[in-house]
């Protein structure tokens, strides 16, 4: 161990993920524990905010100490503790922070508060060293984002969702179509198997913005479905999928492509957890082979695009080196901005 190296201990609880990590230099994981509760939240079809709270304080202290020992690593080594701040479910977060206040006091350490999003866009850190200026789509649940940065640690939001996340239209018309809860990543699966048949609306495409809108696209799926079953019409769920994901990728792509040639960025980034996606993987990938050669592509592996406090690390190093520490009295903010 040198005297540069800097060991972060992370701690992620925005939403359903209890998780706990240990990063060296905000680029190599030496340990990633996290603790899903899917299978707790599958019988309600969603995210009950006061069972993922629950869950996260059977689980915070056992994660934490799992961080610790996997990565051999002990509290007196560690440089920082850092945390997830928001955006967030504020009974969730709420544990994250209070869990790394403890930690940090109790041991004398500094704290740094990260934004969640953040977060997301540094896993691809994680992967190889982001270049600037650079174009990140942040795909999640409950965001979708275009953040341009010029350089480290600095945000600027060119475009974001005007009502419904893409995640969040996913899930929700996986709850119509009968799927078990999360209904995006089956949607995926089942859109490969499927063919487009069905032609939804591409909201915003040809703007000269570059914000989002899902929630018509949504409506028009849902109606589509609901029109079917109530005249006894056979509607393939499979050609469903495929329709609603074609209609999807192509905004987030075209949006996107366009941003990132008017920015002129070196590299674009995918993130967020709606990044596992086969469908946009491929699509952004394609097109960025054939509308911008010169423009590297990051896209973090399946295990770095859910929430998880590896994340959190390799994004709390970039304010580590800037000494941007936060007192105990910190709060959860679920509403936190990126910028």
């Amino acid at each position: 161990m040198s005297e540069e190296d800097v060991y972060i201990l992370a701690v992620e609880s925005s939403c359903d993920e209890t998780s706990a990590a240990v990063i060296k230099n905000g680029n190599e994981i030496l340990s990633n524990i996290v603790a899903s509760q899917i299978k707790s939240h599958m019988r309600f079809g969603g995210v009950v905010p006061e069972v993922a709270s629950r869950h996260h304080v059977e689980q915070i202290t056992q994660v934490l100490e799992s961080a610790l020992d996997e990565s051999e690593m002990t509290m007196e080594q560690i440089d920082a503790v850092a945390v997830t701040e928001g955006p967030g479910l504020v009974g969730s977060l709420l544990i994250g922070v209070s869990a790394a206040k403890a930690m940090a006091y109790a041991h004398g350490k500094p704290l740094l508060a990260i934004n969640h999003m953040a977060g997301h866009i540094y896993a691809n850190q994680l992967v190889q060293p982001l270049v600037f200026p650079l174009l990140a789509l942040i795909v999640s649940g409950g965001h979708t984002e275009l953040v341009y940065m010029p350089e480290d640690g600095v945000y600027e939001v060119i475009g974001e969702t005007r009502d419904d996340a893409a995640g969040e239209a996913y899930d929700k018309i996986g709850r119509v179509l009968g799927l078990s809860y999360p209904g995006g990543k089956v949607m995926d699966e089942m859109a490969h198997k499927g063919e487009e048949t069905l032609q939804f609306p591409r909201a915003m495409m040809k703007e000269d913005h570059y914000d989002f809108s899902f929630s018509g696209l949504k409506s028009s799926v849902i109606n589509t479905i609901h029109n079917a079953r109530q005249k006894g019409d056979d509607l393939d769920p499979f050609n469903v999928a495929a329709s609603f994901q074609a209609s999807v990728v192509e905004v987030l792509v075209t949006k996107t492509i366009r941003a990132a040639k008017e920015k002129q960025v070196q590299q674009l980034l995918l993130a967020g957890g709606v990044a596992a996606n086969k469908g946009l993987r491929t699509a952004l990938t394609e097109a960025v082979r054939n509308e911008l050669p010169d423009v590297e592509l990051l896209i973090p592996p399946l295990k770095l695009c859910g929430d998880n406090a590896a994340m959190i690390g390799a994004a709390a190093y970039i304010e580590f080196k800037k000494d941007e520490f936060s007192s105990l009295s910190l709060n959860a903010r679920p509403g936190l901005m990126l910028e």
